[in-house]
C-alpha cells in the first residue's frame, strides 16, 4: 500500500461574487488551474448579513458541467428555468446537472433575506464527460436530515457523494466522485483506503489537520493537492479541523471554459453563447 502524501498547498484567494458577497476561492487560481474532474470550489462567507442586506447570484446560465450547493448556515432560494424552486437551508445539499444548458439563480430566501443572519456555504463545480454534456438539466436534493453520517474514533463525516467506512451517498453523479464534509478530533487518527485511479484534494475551512506520513499541516482557508496512492493518512491537528474532501476519477478530456460554459471545443462554447443569448437555453419563470 502506498500513502498519499501533499504535492501541492494551495492558499484561498479571497474576492467577490454574484453581487458581491464575499468567497474564498482555492481553485481555479494562477496557483492551481482545475482539480480534475473538478472545475471550482468557491467557500461562500461566513459572512453575517444584517437585515435586508444579504447578497446572492441572480438568474445566470451554466452548460457543460454540475453545479453543487452546500449550505452551512443562512438560507437560499434555487429558482430555474425548468420550472423548479427549492429552499436550501443549513445542512441541505442541491446537486444541480446542467447538462444541455440551465438559467438558474441562487438568492437569500425572503425570510433570510428579511431577518438577516450567518451565511456560509459551498460552490463547487464538476465537470460532465462528453458523452453527458448535453444531458437533459435537473437537480437531485438531499435535506441535512437525510444526508449519511459516517463515524469512526474521532470523526464524523457527512457523505455528500461517493462512501467511507462502509457508507453510500444518496446522490448519484455522472461523473465518479467523491465529495465530503470531514471533522476530525484533535489527535484522531485515520487511514482511508482511497481508489488509485482517483485525484484526491481536501480544504480545510476550520481549525487544521495533518495529512501524509510526514504529517503536513493544513491549515483553515488552505487546500493540499494529493500524490497518488491507496490510502490517505489524517491527523486532527492541534484543535482538530474540519475539511471538505474532495475525489474523483479523471476525465483526461480537453476543456474549453469560459464563465458559465464549460465544453470541450472553442465551437461548442461559442454555440453555448449563442443558444443562450438567443433564449434557447430558457428563462425563469416568475
Amino acid at each position: 500500500m502506498t500513502s498519499r502524501s501533499v504535492l501541492k498547498l494551495v492558499d484561498a484567494h479571497s474576492l467577490t461574487e454574484g453581487e458581491g458577497f464575499p468567497i474564498r476561492r482555492p481553485f481555479p487560481t494562477s496557483s492551481c488551474e482545475d482539480l480534475d474532474p473538478f472545475l471550482m470550489l468557491d467557500e461562500v462567507g461566513p459572512v453575517q448579513w444584517p437585515p435586508g442586506k444579504a447578497l446572492g447570484a441572480p438568474d445566470h446560465p451554466h452548460r457543460g458541467f454540475e453545479t453543487i450547493s452546500y449550505v452551512l448556515s443562512g438560507e437560499k432560494l434555487h429558482e430555474d428555468s425548468t420550472g423548479k424552486s427549492q429552499i436550501i437551508s443549513a445542512g441541505d445539499v442541491q446537486w444541480m446537472t446542467a447538462g444541455a444548458g440551465i438559467v438558474h439563480s441562487e438568492m437569500p430566501s425572503a425570510d433570510f433575506k428579511a431577518k438577516g443572519g450567518k451565511a456560509h456555504s459551498f460552490q463547487i463545480w464538476v465537470n460532465l464527460p462528453a458523452s453527458h454534456k448535453d444531458v437533459k438539466p435537473g437537480y437531485q436534493y438531499v435535506s441535512n436530515a437525510d444526508i449519511p453520517v459516517a463515524e469512526s474514533e474521532g470523526v464524523s463525516v457527512k457523505v455528500i457523494a461517493g462512501e467511507v467506512f462502509g457508507v453510500s451517498a444518496r446522490i448519484g453523479t455522472h461523473t465518479p466522485v467523491w465529495l465530503q464534509d470531514w471533522s476530525i478530533s484533535a489527535g484522531a487518527t485515520e487511514v482511508l483506503p482511497t481508489p488509485q485511479d482517483f485525484n484526491f484534494a481536501v480544504y480545510v475551512f476550520k481549525g487544521a489537520i495533518a495529512v501524509g506520513s510526514e504529517r503536513m499541516p493544513i491549515v483553515d482557508g488552505q487546500m493540499a493537492i494529493l500524490s497518488t496512492g491507496t490510502t490517505l493518512l489524517m491527523n486532527g491537528h492541534e484543535d482538530g479541523g474540519r475539511f471538505l474532501l474532495l475525489a474523483g476519477k479523471p476525465l483526461k478530456e480537453p476543456v474549453a471554459r469560459y464563465g458559465p460554459f464549460v465544453m470541450n471545443t472553442k465551437e461548442e462554447l461559442i454555440s453555448a453563447f449563442e443558444d443562450y443569448q438567443a433564449g434557447r437555453i430558457g428563462r425563469i419563470q416568475r
